[in-house]
């Protein structure tokens, strides 16, 4: 984005009302990554993020990994994995909303209430679309479980902004690479991906729309 425009972004923003200033001074490279992480969210709500889908690849890797393990025991660590992920993927949706509202130049406060907001709502809209899934069970102790993810990424965006953003970014490229590897196999050994496609696809996106937004 050139100078110019840049410069007419925030003399028209500055005109607007205070509590409309972050929506009109946010970019695209701002709030795309956030709304391409909630797709895939949601898109892992369907049958293809089920627990026997996940465990399709989750539980013969860890079974690489400890071979004497019983299958009680992996399928124990496949289910802790899972609540991980779910911190994990509202951890990186919170991050993504506070950076999108405090380069929109809400205060802190007002970003992490924001994020943290949003984040917790679509939680609750991702539950809910599991009731219409037959291959899933929906949890109000997921949305809990959720919802801490979003506020440990929000509270720490605030005391610790660059640690919270490079984690991020780490998560993403892992999410990206990870992904592309485990997609190449797959279709070496013809098994299915599933979600990988979604999560892949949509980590790559946030990864080139936070690149845009860092360079432009």
């Amino acid at each position: 984005m050139s100078r110019d425009r840049r410069g007419s972004r925030r003399a028209s923003a500055a005109t607007l009302p205070r509590h409309l200033y972050s929506v009109a001074s946010m970019r695209r490279s701002d709030w795309v990554p956030p709304i391409v992480w909630m797709a895939a969210i949601l898109a892992l709500s369907t049958d293809a993020g089920s627990a026997e889908h996940t465990g399709g690849f989750v539980l013969p890797a860890l079974r690489f990994i400890w071979p004497t393990a019983t299958l009680p025991l992996l399928e124990s660590i496949h289910a802790v994995v899972r609540k991980l992920a779910h911190v994990t993927e509202y951890a990186v949706l919170g991050s993504l909303w506070y950076r999108a509202f405090a380069v929109g130049r809400r205060p802190p406060g007002i970003a992490v209430a924001l994020a943290f907001g949003l984040s917790v709502a679509w939680a609750g809209v991702d539950e809910a679309f599991q009731m219409l899934v037959p291959s899933r069970t929906p949890s109000i102790l997921d949305v809990g479980i959720d919802a801490a993810g979003a506020l440990i990424a929000c509270i720490g965006a605030v005391d610790r902004p660059r640690l919270v953003d490079v984690m991020t970014s780490a998560l993403l490229w892992a999410a990206t690479v990870v992904g592309s590897v485990a997609l190449v196999l797959n279709a070496v050994i013809g098994d299915g991906s599933g979600g990988l496609w979604v999560t892949t696809s949509a980590a790559a996106l946030a990864v080139v729309a936070r690149r845009r937004g860092t360079t432009g």
